[in-house]
């Protein structure tokens, strides 16, 4: 058969799927789910034997001891539209999590321990002065009475006439001072939010090194939304863990994706999308099988995957807002089983299922410079998360277990804040075991004695994370800076800030997509339920643009 003849026969063979998947961490396996339970024949593909991307759990230290591998709280995912589809059949499948009703979170610094609890009033309560209890509760307040708005533009297509519906009724609620206020607030920093808003600085301590968690810094735009909306989302849904680990999660997910008859292939790259008379009609794997679509192909994958590696012949504005897109800082994972269970030396600490090792912007801001500049931090951010205290079957009876994050560190350092150590060869095993003895000397001085429990320890470098993760690039686990210039309308970019993208056929989900990164499944979801919505009768459409 001649060359012709082949591609002829390709293009008017019947499509393997409805739709193809491209990645299966968070934002792919609810889009698959999603896809294929209105009947949809879906195909996921991820290059790694396993599903679930920054999502995993096993034992890393010893027989006993199960850590969840990356990420773990998963307040986001409880008040997210994906949970709202998909939660009841996940818990039909085995998913169930462990929860507090008492202290949520803290943050301690050399001089103060600042601590907040599901009340929010006794979080206030903990405040130095008068004025900033009251401040307090009027900023949950304030937002809460707009929460549906705000909540629904982040989870809505905001260059779509979807997002006139939620403005028209802030407007409408308050003029345009009332938009212009949380306009105002999404372009402030974390910090300046915090000075403008309160006199003390509790807050500032308690919820700024939050920031980390969104791929922010203290100075960065948009601080000034995220700070209460961190806040509320967690005084709201608390610090929900997966019961018996991340991979409970999982595991949930690929019972209910067979359920529904979605085709998974691991261990398959996808090495470039099918382009026929101008439409994305399917994908070519790393094996050579080519795999066609009906309806969609949606790619969970970096802006320079899609439009540089995947599309080679990609218009040209949007592999220049690829060619500029930029990635944060690197991050560490480290997992630790202990002898016995943390002791801090404040009391008021005791039962926190997360602290973070800060002062505030202050001292979280200078790390976040020194690793932006390439350097190792003095002192870094210690997230210091204990799962087991919620859930008490992660570790064997009277042990302990660490998971400690480090979001500022460099994915290529070029040097030691500190002047201690040589960073000459980059990430080697003595460089991440210098840096690690720091952080640990840095949790001794809050938790005497912390070192002397380590039994095990389990690292991930910023290279690690790459490599487990190709969205995370640079050791960037947000998959892209979520400064405001990369962020809502602009993210990725200006030409690329949809998910149905200028090629009919293709979307670009993921979270180097709007609403960003985080354990939400939000682009997952808003690409499916517009697909889904193509279904619906014309009237249906307009009102969903509409918002109403």
């Amino acid at each position: 058969m001649t060359q012709n003849g082949q591609i002829q026969q390709e293009r008017t063979r019947a499509a393997d799927h409805d739709a193809i998947v491209v990645g299966a961490g968070i934002n792919g396996m609810v889009a698959a789910a999603e896809l294929a339970g209105a009947g949809w024949r879906v195909c996921l593909i991820d290059e790694h034997e396993r599903i679930g991307g920054f999502i995993a759990s096993a034992e890393l230290t010893e027989p006993g001891f199960i850590h969840d591998t990356f990420s773990s709280w998963h307040p986001l995912f409880h008040t997210g539209g994906a949970y709202a589809e998909l939660g009841a059949d996940l818990a039909r499948h085995g998913l169930s999590y462990r929860n507090t009703d008492g202290p949520l979170t803290a943050s301690v610094g050399p001089d103060s321990v600042v601590v907040a609890h599901r009340d929010p009033e006794q979080t206030a309560a903990g405040f130095a002065a008068e004025a900033d209890r009251s401040a307090y509760l009027k900023a949950l307040e304030r937002l809460g009475a707009d929460l549906d708005v705000i909540g629904e533009l982040l989870g809505t297509e905001l260059r779509s006439p979807a997002a006139a519906g939620p403005l028209w009724r802030l407007l409408r609620r308050g003029g345009l001072a009332r938009v212009e206020g949380w306009a105002r607030d999404t372009a402030m920093s974390g910090r300046a939010w915090c000075a403008r808003t309160f006199t003390g600085g509790e807050v500032d301590q308690l919820w700024v090194p939050w920031l980390l968690h969104g791929g922010l810094n203290p100075d960065a735009a948009s601080g000034g939304l995220m700070v209460p909306l961190f806040a509320a989302t967690m005084h709201g849904a608390g610090l929900p863990v997966v019961t018996g680990g991340a991979g409970e999660f999982v595991a949930a997910f690929e019972r209910l994706l067979a359920e529904r008859g979605v085709t998974v292939l691991t261990g398959r790259r996808v090495e470039r999308l099918i382009v026929e008379d101008g439409r994305t009609v399917g994908v070519v794997t790393d094996d050579g099988q080519r795999l066609r679509a009906e309806r969609a192909v949606l790619c969970s994958v970096t802006p320079q995957a899609l439009w540089q590696e995947l599309l080679p012949d990609a218009p040209p504005r949007q592999r220049a807002e690829a060619q500029a897109y930029r990635y944060g800082r690197g991050a560490m994972q480290v997992h630790l089983s202990l002898d016995r269970p943390l002791q801090w030396q404040a009391s008021e600490l005791a039962g926190v299922p997360l602290v973070h090792l800060s002062s505030g912007s202050a001292s979280t801001g200078i790390a976040c410079a020194e690793a932006s500049a390439g350097l190792l931090p003095r002192r870094p951010t210690v997230v210091v998360g204990q799962q087991f205290l919620l859930d008490e079957t992660r570790v064997p009876t009277g042990r302990g277990q660490l998971w400690l994050q480090l979001q500022e560190v460099p994915y290529a350092p070029g040097g030691d804040a500190a002047g201690e150590l040589d960073t000459t060869g980059g990430w080697t095993p003595e460089l991440c075991a210098g840096f690690l003895d720091r952080v640990l000397r840095q949790l001794e001085e809050y938790a005497p004695g912390v070192r002397d429990s380590v039994r095990e320890v389990h690292a991930l470098t910023p290279p690690d994370l790459t490599w487990w993760n190709p969205n995370a690039q640079h050791g960037d686990p947000y998959s892209g800076s979520a400064e405001l210039h990369q962020n809502l309308l602009w993210r990725p970019g200006p030409a690329t800030g949809r998910h149905r993208t200028v090629i009919p056929g293709l979307w670009h989900i993921g979270a180097s997509t709007h609403p960003g990164p985080g354990l939400g499944g939000g682009s997952g979801h808003l690409a499916a339920q517009q697909l889904l919505a193509g279904d619906a009768p014309r009237l249906q459409r307009l009102r969903r643009r509409l918002g109403r």
